[in-house]
């Protein structure tokens, strides 16, 4: 199946994409997924969503379109 990864700020930094296409299984985990694609990748800190809900990272991706990678967010 095809899922679209949406990375933002130090996550798109890291990653070197802002939006990719990727395909997967529904059996797999946004950690898996990640370690997979971009083995150097360190999520530490970052939230996952799949369609737009928080998940963790080990959950299985089921039939979800859409991973997001959210960083810690800081306010002022």
């Amino acid at each position: 199946m095809h899922l679209t990864i949406l990375a933002f700020a130090q996550a798109q930094t890291q990653l070197g994409f802002r939006e990719r296409v990727v395909e997967c299984t529904a059996a797999e985990s946004p950690r898996a997924l990640l370690a997979r694609i971009a083995p150097g990748f360190d999520p530490a800190g970052m939230r996952v969503a799949l369609d737009c809900e928080y998940r963790e990272w080990d959950a299985p991706i089921g039939g979800a379109a859409e991973l997001a990678l959210i960083p810690p967010v800081s306010g002022g």
